[in-house]
């Protein structure tokens, strides 16, 4: 089934900056992209059916990820979550591993799979690893949808990502890492987006974001500044009152009570990875970063204390030399390109642009789906319309 909002979010989201040909993360030149879902009924005692709901979504920066490196930088929103390889990226403003977004207790074992592509790929004629490298893992809680008690995703699950990583957009939805996230009490997920920014002397910059949204609560949900999660909860709330004896309605009612009660434990997250081709530098990237933070308010975010809103931001324009042979005693010089600071307002704004767009894309291109604990519903795009004619 194809559910899309797009067409009318287009129309909706006002915006200076055109969409790249995919409005994906892959219209970045060189980006390479591959989601996994895994779904599951494990054969255990007393082992729901659609047990396992989960996944991972991996990205390459570039082809040669592992020898050249691209100028990147991070920031934290609210920390309560994970992103490892951090600390080396804060350092040294350098990213030069795949980034890998999955479930919470799935960080080990991707981990250590980009440890094992790199040590299949990288080892020399003796089997060694004579080299560096700090994986970067993200990830949100899928426990919800999702029996994290079986670690379902394995190192071998990020080999085949890496090696399967393309150039094609990103499967929205339900897909990847995004397999069994909630967003906004909704189904949420994997969602993406691009602008295309005009520069100077004929050049143009493409800035995209991909995200994976496991974060809010209804009331907060907003497209276009329209407070539609308010208004859907209100309708619900009032039929329920109304219609005491409507079994179908107390259902709804008693769901969104079990989805609260879990949210209310522990909000979410959202994992936001900006890219683009514009030559940043990584102070500047650490600002482009920042402002994901924009279009995560847009649609209704806020960073709750117990949420992980962790965003990151990488350029591919420059290619930095790593794992390299060269005398790190002797210093040496490297050339790069950067955008004037005077000039940068486009792009950042083009990044909260794409940022709120990639949110309602998950969102909107999320399915329905039962799993470990209950049921969660998809965003009635019907009624979305329906609310979106009368409220503008």
């Amino acid at each position: 089934m194809t559910r899309s909002l797009r067409p009318l979010l287009a129309e909706l989201i006002k915006t200076r900056y055109q969409t790249g040909a995919k409005n994906s993360l892959t219209d970045i030149p060189g980006v390479l992209v591959s989601t996994q879902s895994i779904h599951e009924s494990p054969n255990y005692p007393n082992a729901p059916p659609n047990s396992i709901n989960t996944g991972l979504t991996t990205i390459l920066p570039r082809k040669e990820w592992f020898h050249q490196a691209c100028f990147a930088g991070i920031f934290r929103f609210n920390g309560s979550g994970e992103m490892t390889g951090s600390h080396w990226i804060e350092e040294t403003g350098l990213l030069h591993s795949p980034i890998v977004i999955t479930g919470s207790f799935g960080v080990g074992s991707v981990y250590n799979g980009i440890y094992e592509h790199a040590i299949r790929e990288h080892s020399d004629e003796e089997g060694r690893a004579n080299w560096f490298l700090t994986p970067v893992v993200a990830e949100t809680f899928d426990g919800f949808l999702h029996d994290v008690t079986k670690f379902a995703v394995t190192p071998q699950h990020v080999i085949k990502g890496i090696d399967e990583a393309s150039s094609e957009a990103v499967r929205e939805g339900n897909t990847g890492g995004g397999t069994g996230m909630l967003a906004h009490w909704f189904k949420g997920g994997t969602g993406s987006s691009s602008r295309i920014v005009p520069g100077a002397n004929g050049k143009s910059y493409t800035v995209a974001a991909l995200v994976q949204a496991n974060y809010g609560a209804m009331r907060d949900f907003r497209i276009a500044g329209a407070p539609i999660g308010r208004l859907i909860f209100e309708e619900q709330e009032r039929l329920a009152k109304e219609n005491p004896s409507d079994p179908a309605l107390m259902a709804q009612a008693s769901l969104l009570f079990k989805i609260a009660q879990h949210k209310e434990k522990k909000d979410g997250s959202i994992i936001v990875i900006l890219a683009t081709d514009a030559p940043l530098h990584p102070t500047q990237l650490q600002r482009l970063a920042k402002r994901a933070t924009v279009g995560l308010s847009r649609a209704g975010g806020w960073g709750a204390n117990p949420s992980g809103d962790i965003f990151l931001a990488f350029s591919t324009a420059n290619s930095v030399p790593v794992q390299s042979e060269a005398d790190r005693w002797v210093p040496s010089e490297l050339g790069i390109n950067m955008v004037d600071d005077q000039t940068i307002s486009a792009l950042f704004e083009a990044g909260a642009d794409a940022v709120e767009e990639s949110i309602l894309n998950a969102v909107c291109m999320a399915e329905s789906m039962v799993g470990w604990n209950a049921r969660v519903d998809a965003l009635d795009l019907d009624k979305v319309k329906e609310l979106m004619a009368k409220y503008l």
